[in-house]
């Protein structure tokens, strides 16, 4: 198993994102991961489509554009001709989930489903057929830099035995309060994709940062 970093944006320096990208890419990110928030359905606000394509025109990367954001079936076109590669919307922000991925797919993207801290593993069990990849959020979705929930480490193994018993294999990416001290323990639960913001972007490095996460990811592999 190989494992991907996919450092947060919504940790580096919104007036630099071009050289946030460019730290990403040099330090051997494997993609981009873009927080796009509503004000709705998290507290905040950050982006939206001509952002992201301009992110577009700004990378090779791949861009993982999580929606953290009510009814995101009203807009993923928008983000599809942005040139998301990677989209992954909530189960809670939803009644369609099913149309959403189908939607995604159709666009060429990858389809993705997260659930939040408070939500169980079971709640992806119908969407598993549909699924290229499953979030797990470790954090409460919103804002950056909180502490990992010690408790998604269970939530992992859980997510990634619904998949096994589904027959099904769908990598778990995990996002919130990654770090080079946990990733291990994270990677060893069943994660394959880390999304790491203010470990990275939060660093005096963000280039060495990479480089430590990925160190410590392998460690998880080997247990």
């Amino acid at each position: 198993m190989s494992v991907r970093i996919a450092p947060s944006l919504l940790s580096a320096d919104f007036a630099r994102l071009a050289e946030a990208l460019a730290m990403a890419e040099e330090g051997g990110a494997d993609m981009v991961h873009v927080d796009v928030m509503d004000g709705h359905f998290v507290p905040n606000l950050t982006i939206g489509p001509p952002v992201v394509a301009a992110l577009r025109r700004a990378t090779r990367l791949p861009l993982d554009v999580h929606l953290m954001i009510e009814r995101p079936e009203a807009s993923l076109t928008q983000y599809l001709e942005a040139g998301a590669n990677w989209i992954s919307v909530h189960v809670e922000a939803t009644r369609h989930l099913q149309r959403c991925l189908d939607r995604i797919r159709e666009g060429g993207a990858r389809a993705g489903a997260v659930i939040n801290p408070a939500t169980p593993a079971e709640a992806l069990d119908a969407s598993w057929p549909d699924l290229d990849y499953a979030v797990v959020m470790s954090v409460n979705p919103g804002w950056g830099g909180q502490a990992f929930i010690p408790s998604s480490l269970e939530k992992i193994r859980r997510v990634q035995l619904r998949a096994r018993e589904a027959g099904v294999r769908v990598p778990i990416e995990v996002d919130g309060g990654v770090a080079a001290g946990n990733a291990a323990a994270v990677v060893g639960a069943g994660a394959e994709i880390l999304v790491a913001g203010s470990a990275i972007y939060g660093d005096a490095d963000p280039r060495a940062a990479i480089a430590r996460l990925k160190a410590a990811a392998s460690e998880g592999v080997r247990v």
